[in-house]
């Protein structure tokens, strides 16, 4: 099918849009009635319909009357234009691609041989597929594979699917549906995706974390982790929904209600499985410092760990007599040298000597608060703009510095998971505190001198460091006057741990990771509990995978019970080591789980034996590049360090680091919508003239209806009008998703892949623009038309290429290899928009040659081929190559092409200078009067006039004497 056709059918949506499908119409379409008009103003996208097929949708309001000129059954012509067939040209080496297992990378490679391993972090294969932002990560590291690979590196570049998680599990609770049905669904429709953007995976190592071969390794890792106490049960509140019957995690909790259905949640104490990462805490703070990573995501990382170090200290519970009793409330504290301006405690409503405290009278008021807090997530109750609440206990407790009784309180600002779960409240020195002492009358007492602020004024808080006062007691022995808050610290240290009440203590804001969840879909925990005792046996590793049930009720239990105690049969076995009866553990792991450690499994994907070859992970770790999102800068990544330096412990991987460099990509957001208000008169009303905006009617204006007006956006009908543009995140309620199905479609993959490179620097983020497709989209027909010229009359184009084998000019060269120069720097360092405009310098350059020669042409389409791999192989292949271009070598720069050997010289015409040329050194004055002769600007000087003589100096000057006596009269 040529690129410029005239199809005739009928114009019903379906055929329409099977049509389409079958013969891959994506270019711009005129449609006419049967009386040959063409219907106003309809342009039309492809998007994929239910059934498979790509229907088609107006992008502007149709009127009724042409809606339904569409969907008669007449005859309707389309008639397709296309700059280039890129429709022919990407499915043909998609399948090349894949029959032959391009980009396989064999089990046993050359190890001699540099290596190359970039990786993409994990998707999850969500129902709703890929949209336009999940490319830009893929297309980075797909480029740079390509790269490699081409300068002779062996490259490791897998994919696979962390398909384990709550969506399927959701959508098999409201449908029905097996979760695995729907996962292996969403996993082909994704593969489908990726495919079809021609990402040079080595499919031959795809997995997912749902499959038994994979997660029995996962299972295995958590038994490693068992047997050295790293994992182990403990009682910590979770997010339990009545209304629903089960427990949420804190991405389903919003605003104190369940996400589904909007039910309270409450704080509820239940046993829980917990990997004690804390463990590794020092070495995963110590390590950020050996990484190439962005300051900014190991800045995170650091304060997420949070090492800070201080002194615990004591302070006895007094009893209604004003007695010391036995029992103690120790907090953490960074600054001890503050002990003496405590003037009341708090703890968390979950202290677990809060019940025996707490006087009679209060007893009832401290329950009610204590349910009241237990309504809140951790992230509510920290919130430092939050109105402080809290409780008086009805008792006291002794300050060690200077024997006052201090009341103490119970909170919801203090965490029962962070330090003790208790604080000593210095209101003249911490805000919160200071908030919380203002509101319920506690006395403050400032006991640090601020010296660019004296006053005692209880409002205003000092929070820094300076010279302590008002810190003496004789009957404790303990005085820090005048000593520095540094000095004073460490003297109240040595001081509580000579007399017993505290120590130096380090600690860390990083809590131990809960990993349980009250699911089906996930990994089994290989543990037994027995029933007698209640004890844990961890399963035998000769009995791994230990494997889902298949359950058709996938619903809670209601009961907190996850949903795989209703597989009665399966829960209920025996210890095989003791024969007592045990059941098996119901919680599953979390989704982090299987995403720790898959970049261990890429390098050895079907070792049945063990969870990495030895000498494979040897030489391909630590993943050379890493990239995703900066959402995961924290959580997975620290959990997969923490994973990962176990193995390290225990001899399985031999790098305390997995990944040597990682990078985050930008967020790409949907595109830039304007809105504009009306009064209830329907009166537009402009942004900067009404203080009231959120009493009128907010309406969206279509791009069109807009133009730019200075630093701002107005209607082009009103430009009074001022409008407000905005972008957001992609997502479906907003409905501001763009497909890259339609994009491909309509542009082709290799359009889609620059134009997400060339929209600016690769870490930032950035705004889609259809529109700013066709940029990039012009770019490529004209570097096709470049080497395979013209289109013939009927659209289409002839085979083989314009190319010649003449030998290329000096100039011809330097332009190329200042091209190569530049695309190699760029993308070596993820500059990839820049590394395009080198290339389309090149082409502007080329199109004022008189001649394509091959030497500059064929590395010309290797530069290409990382960017848009699909005409970058086509054209090669017209080049009279017979095997792909994924391993022919990368051009390589010639540093004496680089070098600048061009001079500016003067031109003076009769002793005054007129312009300047520039020349190649040691150019003959021949040469340099043709040059100054062709020149604009000289030439008015020397056209038609009769020279005298000239004066040429090399590398100086060139003068031009004209004979005065003879002149010519230049011919017009």
């Amino acid at each position: 099918m040529s690129s410029h056709q005239i199809l005739q059918f009928r114009s019903d949506p379906f055929v329409l849009s099977h049509c389409c499908r079958h013969t891959h119409l994506t270019s711009s379409l005129t449609l006419q009635s049967p009386l040959k008009q063409p219907f106003s103003g309809l342009r039309f996208r492809w998007r994929r319909s239910n059934h498979g097929g790509v229907r088609s949708s107006t992008t502007e309001a149709q009127s009724n009357k042409e809606e339904a000129l569409v969907s008669e059954t007449a005859t309707t012509t389309i008639e397709l234009k296309r700059v280039y067939p890129f429709h022919e040209i990407e499915p043909k080496w998609q399948r090349y691609w894949e029959d032959n297992r391009t980009f396989r990378t064999p089990d046993d490679v050359d190890t001699s041989k540099p290596k190359f391993y970039v990786l993409d972090m994990f998707p999850y294969p969500s129902g709703a597929g890929l949209h336009v932002g999940h490319p830009l990560g893929y297309t980075a590291t797909d480029i740079l594979a390509r790269l490699r690979r081409m300068q002779g590196y062996n490259v490791l570049h897998p994919m696979g699917w962390d398909a384990f998680g709550l969506p399927a599990e959701q959508y098999a609770i409201e449908t029905g549906t097996h979760p695995k049905t729907t996962t292996l669904k969403n996993i082909d429709r994704f593969r489908l995706q990726l495919k079809s953007l021609g990402f040079s995976y080595d499919w031959d190592r795809e997995l997912s974390t749902t499959e038994p071969d994979y997660y029995k390794w996962t299972q295995w890792i958590f038994l490693q982790l068992y047997k050295r106490g790293l994992a182990y049960q403990a009682e910590v509140p979770v997010n339990w929904c009545p209304a629903l019957g089960t427990v949420l995690a804190n991405e389903e909790v919003v605003d104190g209600v369940s996400e589904r259905g909007g039910h309270p949640v409450i704080r509820k104490p239940m046993r829980q499985w917990m990997l004690k990462i804390t463990a590794y805490a020092d070495r995963l703070l110590e390590d950020l410092d050996e990484l190439e990573w962005p300051e900014s995501i190991k800045e995170m990382q650091r304060n997420w760990i949070g090492r800070s170090e201080g002194a615990e200290l004591n302070f006895s519970i007094l009893d209604g007599e004003g007695r010391e009793t036995d029992k103690k409330i120790t907090v953490y504290t960074t600054r001890p040298d503050t002990l003496f301006g405590a003037t009341y405690m708090v703890v968390a409503p979950e202290h677990h000597l809060l019940s025996y405290f707490v006087t009679a009278e209060q007893k009832q008021q401290v329950e009610e608060y204590k349910d009241f807090a237990s309504r809140k997530s951790d992230l509510e109750r920290t919130e430092l703009q939050k109105d402080k609440t809290g409780v008086f206990t009805g008792c006291y407790a002794k300050n060690p510095a200077n024997g006052d009784a201090i009341p103490i309180w119970v909170a919801d600002y203090v965490l029962a998971s962070y330090g003790t779960g208790a604080i000593m409240a210095v209101p003249a020195h911490d805000t919160r505190d200071n908030e919380f002492a203002l509101k319920y009358n506690i006395p403050v007492k400032w006991v640090v001198k601020n010296e660019a602020n004296l006053s005692d004024d209880a409002k205003q808080v000092y929070p820094g460091l300076g010279i302590i006062e008002n810190s003496s007691s004789s009957e404790t022995g303990l005085d820090i006057n005048q000593l520095s808050s540094k000095e004073a610290g460490l003297k109240v240290i040595e001081w509580s741990e000579r007399t017993g009440n505290g120590k130096k203590k380090v600690n860390y804001k990083l809590r131990d990771w809960l990993f349980a969840r009250q699911r089906y879909w996930g990994e089994p925990i290989p543990i037994l509990i027995l029933d007698e005792s209640g004890e844990t046996i961890a399963v035998s590793e000769s009995e791994l995978p230990l494997t889902l049930p298949e359950l058709n009720d996938f619903t809670p239990t209601g009961t907190g019970e996850p949903p795989l105690s209703k597989a009665v049969s399966w829960v209920n076995t025996v210890d095989p080591s003791t024969g007592k009866p045990a059941k098996r553990e119901t919680s599953t792991m979390p989704q982090w789980a299987g995403s720790c450690w898959y970049y261990l499994r890429f390098m050895d994907p079907k070792n049945p034996e063990a969870l990495v070859d030895k000498e494979k992970e040897k030489y391909w770790s630590p993943v050379d590049v890493y990239v995703g999102g900066a959402e995961h800068a924290v959580l997975h990544l620290l959990y997969s360090r923490f994973w990962h330096k176990v193995l390290y412990d225990i001899g399985v991987v031999s790098t305390k680091e997995p990944f040597k460099c990682v990078i985050n990509q930008g967020i790409i957001l949907g595109e830039v919508q304007y809105t504009a208000w009306k009064d209830q008169e329907g009166i537009y009303v402009s942004a900067d003239t009404e203080e009231r905006l959120n009493e009128h009617q907010q309406v969206t204006i279509p791009e069109e209806k807009v133009m730019k007006s200075g630093d701002h956006f107005v209607l082009k009908e009103d430009p009074s009008i001022r409008l407000i543009p905005r972008v957001y995140k992609m997502s479906k309620s907003r409905g501001n998703v763009v497909n890259p199905d339609d994009v491909v479609l309509e542009h082709g993959a290799d359009s889609l892949r620059l134009y997400e490179m060339f929209m600016g620097p690769f870490r930032d983020s950035k705004t889609w623009n259809t529109s700013g497709i066709e940029g990039v989209h012009r770019f490529l027909a004209r570097t096709w038309r470049l080497v395979i010229g013209l289109p013939q009359s009927d659209g289409s184009f002839k085979d083989g290429t314009i190319v010649t084998d003449d030998e290329p000019t000096l100039e011809q060269l330097r332009t190329l290899h200042k091209c190569i120069a530049k695309v190699t720097e760029e993308i070596e360092s993820t500059r990839f928009n820049t590394g395009i405009s080198g290339m389309m310098e090149l082409v502007n350059a080329a199109y004022k040659w008189n001649n394509q020669p091959r030497r500059i042409i064929e590395p010309f389409v290797l530069l290409l081929s990382p960017y848009a791999p699909h005409m970058a192989e086509e054209l090669w292949s017209r080049l009279g190559h017979p095997n792909s271009l994924a391993y022919e070598s990368f051009p390589k720069a010639n540093p004496d092409y680089l070098k600048n050997t061009t001079i500016v010289l003067p031109v003076q015409i009769n002793g005054k200078t007129r312009g300047t040329i520039e020349v190649e050194e040691g150019c003959s004055e021949d040469d340099a009067f043709v040059l100054a002769s062709q020149d604009e600007k000289l030439r008015k000087y020397l056209d038609g006039q009769s020279i005298k003589k000239r004066i040429y100096v090399p590398g100086k000057i060139l003068n031009v004497i004209l004979d005065r006596t003879n002149v010519k009269v230049a011919t017009k």
